[in-house]
């Protein structure tokens, strides 16, 4: 059951100030309406992406938009109303939440906001499709997966990829066995990431942002970024450990997510471990930007790459003036490397042939020679498959289960936590300690050739060669060396209103 609106209200500290429900919407069922009601917290990013996808489900009304930037709340408003939508508008997603007439949230703010903002719409009664990663950290995430249980609401995780007909077609026949069986499960993010600029002082905070909000649960701290093409604030908090976990789980979950789907891995390795850095410029960001992680499965091994750097020297910049946003990706693409064809992607290798996806919802099985023997084709339908399975109540029919959201994101944090647990090394030491697990060695030799090339020196530049983990996998707990600090960074300490709350 949910929780009362009064309790509701008092553990988001909003009290008396917020809308007060009335009795019909607070018990109203979400999807018995003739339209699913729909707000969409967070408008900067991802935001776009889930206004123009909501846009095109029948059925669907927008009632409400939420940003703490009221700049870009009144921009987005502005848009809006161009095609004769007026939703409600709200900084505070608190107030949103106690709004009447409202069934669903789509949440797509900065990582650190994803697992408290979910869970909060849960116990307001509301059905949630939250963006990836689904959590900051490995404790959240468990707790999130618990409130869609407790409170018996629909989950969708962002893994828009698994609405792909043709990847779900592409798993299923690998898993019958028409390649043998899976010896390495890669998936690669060779994103250009160029630097963010490096400050001497905090950067000012836009008035038009509230910035206590924006922090939620994490502390109160200047920025200290000013990207020509962010600002202070915006989007490289990606970079930045205090709200985001790096391109690991900015695009690597996606990888992460497909690489464990075609292994029928239900859960977290036995083993994890990271080798990377943030080499080839200084700047005030600190998660890796040339990064290889590992995962022990019974299956196979789940190998992850990262690399940010492009694939030649003084590559152009990926951004022209006057360029589109679709030869901006092309431009940027150019630059980067490639392993068998693909730049972000997956390549399923198996005793007779391999899986290879350069695109996100298609896939192509090859031979051992490389000839192509089969091809899958499909398109997203990941917010389709939410609102249909709001209608429905039937959450065995969901594309992205919070529960594998939970765990792919999981992957995520347990590379990032060997990462920073692990020590600069040099390179023969890295060599050396990784000789005896051949797909790791050959990953990280193609890396070290590949930071080369950008005139990355690994006798002066060192990498880091993360601490090793042990996890005791129904637990979601680390063991043995070096267990007591991996511990430690399964959550976080949290500031309080905006406190996650223990659930499992």
């Amino acid at each position: 059951m949910h929780l009362t609106r009064r309790a509701f209200l008092k553990t988001t500290a909003l009290g008396l100030a917020a809308t007060a429900f009335s009795a019909r919407s607070w018990a109203q069922v979400a999807g018995t309406s003739s339209d699913v009601r729909v707000a969409v917290i967070g408008l900067n990013g991802r935001g776009k992406n889930h206004l123009a996808s909501l846009a095109k489900v029948p059925g669907v009304r927008l009632v409400a938009i939420c940003d703490v930037d009221v700049l870009v709340l009144a921009r987005t408003a502005a848009e809006l109303a161009k095609t004769g939508l007026t939703p409600e508008k709200f900084t505070d997603i608190r107030q949103l939440l106690a709004m009447d007439g409202l069934d669903a949230v789509t949440i797509a703010t900065p990582n650190h906001w994803h697992s408290l903002a979910a869970i909060w719409a849960c116990q307001a009664g509301k059905d949630v499709y939250i963006e990836k990663p689904v959590s900051h950290n490995i404790w959240e995430g468990r707790q999130l997966v618990a409130a869609a249980h407790k409170y018996n609401r629909v989950v969708q995780a962002g893994t828009q990829i698994r609405s792909g007909e043709g990847l779900q077609e592409a798993v299923a026949w690998v898993r019958a066995g028409h390649l043998g069986k899976i010896t390495a499960a890669r998936g690669f993010c060779y994103k250009r990431r160029d630097s963010i600029g490096k400050t001497d002082r905090p950067t000012p905070v836009p008035a038009t942002i509230n910035y206590d909000l924006w922090s939620g649960p994490a502390p109160v701290i200047e920025p200290h970024r000013n990207s020509k093409k962010n600002g202070p604030v915006h989007y490289d908090w990606h970079w930045i450990w205090t709200y985001g976990n790096g391109d690991v789980g900015n695009q690597g979950i996606h990888q992460m997510d497909v690489a464990r789907w075609f292994l029928g891995e239900p859960g977290l390795p036995r083993h994890s471990l990271s080798v990377g850095g943030r080499l080839g410029y200084v700047d005030d960001g600190e998660t890796p930007n040339t990064q290889v992680i590992i995962h022990d499965y019974a299956t196979a091994p789940l190998i992850f790459e990262v690399r940010g750097l492009p694939s030649r020297p003084q590559a152009p910049a990926p951004v022209a003036a006057g360029m589109n946003s679709a030869d901006a990706a092309d431009a940027a693409a150019a630059t980067m490397d490639k392993y068998r064809g693909v730049s972000i992607g997956n390549v399923i290798d198996c005793e007779g042939g391999s899986i290879v996806t350069d695109s996100y919802f298609e896939a192509r099985a090859l031979d051992r020679a490389g000839k192509l023997v089969r091809e899958f084709k499909g398109r997203d339908r990941h917010m389709d498959n939410f609102i249909d399975v709001i209608r429905s109540r039937k959450t065995a029919d969901l594309y992205g289960p919070i529960g594998e959201g939970h765990v792919s994101s999981a992957l995520c944090h347990c590379g990032n936590i060997s990462h920073l647990l692990g020590r600069a090394a040099s390179e023969d030491k890295i060599r050396d300690g990784i000789k005896g697990d051949a797909p790791l060695a050959e990953a990280y030799g193609r890396m070290a050739e590949h930071l080369a090339v950008n005139g990355v020196n690994l006798a002066k530049s060192r990498l880091t060669l993360g601490q090793p983990l042990a996890l005791d996998v129904q637990a979601e707990r680390f063991t043995g060396s070096g267990s007591s600090a991996a511990n430690r960074l399964l959550t976080r300490n949290y500031r309080a209103p905006f406190t996650v709350p223990q659930l499992a």
